[in-house]
């Protein structure tokens, strides 16, 4: 396969600053520049795709006006809320891609109106779409300004017929001035409200709203390297901070006691105990709150944890919940990370509060672009 095919959209979307370079040259400098990063910390060889393209399996096109008040869609140009058209992108979905096409087509002929920012006229703002890798199910999301879709039964109707492989529709109310895509209402217009998605052996449901990665290949390679780490015998407390929807602690379960996974996310709780149900799970406790208050409670209590993962957004941790992790006294924290800057950074707060890092397993998450996600064990240091 030719791992050197040029987008023509590099220049203006600038989300792909990698592609078009040879692949296998990417990972090596991906990993040349975390060896830079984290001096004295053996880095791997960063583990690529077989086919690093078209993984992503959240895909989402932006409508409104340009500055002559024509109809504009697309993607914003990185750094920029300026609308870039594409029509194919190298690294999304293709059957998303394929209805994107068709809900255009579809726009125009229903003579739906865009969202203009400026006057807050219009209906159509965004479509989402999120596709399951294993399932093969599909989620349509319509990020509207108001709760009425005219003509909506027709409307679903001919996208239906035209993409059969759709499973379901949802029409997401964003009334605000905000550069949000999502707002806070969803309504259900086709289907259950959600998809389905298997990853690492497990069957989770994926809401509008809920965080799931957007490379699911890469995704199940990088759990299982994180859960491989962890060297679970099956006698061990495990505690998933920033757990999401229970993808991690719901992978781990069968290898360890038991687990307790802390969100601070709602919706992402409710998902990840309706994931326990689905895949039924009995040693997985679901919290939702602060991850550093419920540890340092559960500290407080009396309480222990032998292992501790941890993937927190790109711009990393604190060093209070740090703190919180080091009084609960494991002896392995497994942590994961989108963002190397705040990774080297947190490890070496870790460092103080008595931890080390022997290595880090790199994963190439999001072929073409600048990013990386690591996944590193640290141990506790005998005193």
């Amino acid at each position: 396969m030719d791992n050197n095919i040029k987008c023509p959209y590099v220049s203006k979307c600038g989300g792909c600053s990698f592609i078009g370079e040879d692949y296998d040259k990417q990972l090596k400098d991906k990993r040349k520049t975390l060896a830079e990063l984290f001096k004295g910390i053996s880095v791997d060889q960063v583990i690529g795709m077989k086919d690093p393209f078209h993984y992503r399996n959240k895909v989402t096109c932006s409508f409104g006006l340009d500055a002559k008040k024509r109809p504009a869609f697309g993607i914003y140009e990185q750094y920029s809320h300026k609308l870039v058209p594409v029509e194919h992108c190298l690294i999304e979905d293709e059957r998303a891609d394929a209805i994107m096409h068709t809900l255009r087509d579809l726009f125009k002929s229903f003579k739906y109106k865009y969202y203009d920012e400026v006057s807050g006229y219009g209906l159509i703002r965004h479509v989402m779409i999120r596709a399951a890798h294993t399932t093969g199910q599909i989620m349509v999301i319509l990020v509207l300004s108001s709760v009425v879709l005219p003509a909506k039964n027709n409307f679903i109707k001919a996208l239906t017929k035209a993409h059969p492989e759709i499973t379901t529709v949802i029409l997401n109310v964003n009334e605000r001035d905000t550069t949000f895509v999502l707002g806070p209402r969803n309504i259900t217009l086709f289907g259950p409200g959600h998809i389905e998605d298997v990853l690492c052996g497990k069957r989770f449901i994926i809401s509008p709203g809920s965080f799931y990665q957007v490379n699911s290949v890469q995704t199940e390679v990088l759990y299982r390297k994180a859960i491989k780490l962890a060297g679970l015998k099956g006698t061990e407390t495990v505690i998933d901070a920033y757990c999401g929807i229970g993808t991690i602690s719901l992978a781990c379960a069968g290898s360890a006691k038991n687990v307790i996974g802390i969100e601070l996310n709602q919706d992402a709780v409710a998902d990840a105990i309706k994931n326990k149900k689905l895949n039924r799970i009995s040693n997985v406790t679901f919290i939702c709150g602060d991850a550093g208050e419920v540890m340092e409670r559960m500290a407080s209590e009396g309480n222990t944890a032998d292992v501790v993962f941890m993937d927190p957004p790109r711009s990393g941790s604190s060093e209070s919940f740090m703190d919180s992790v080091a009084v609960l006294h494991p002896a392995k924290v497994v942590y994961i990370s989108c963002g190397p800057e705040s990774l080297a950074r947190d490890l070496e707060y870790f460092k103080t509060i008595g931890y080390r890092t022997k290595n880090i397993s790199p994963v190439d998450m999001f072929p073409h672009t600048e990013h990386v996600e690591c996944c590193c064990l640290l141990t506790r240091k005998e005193k």
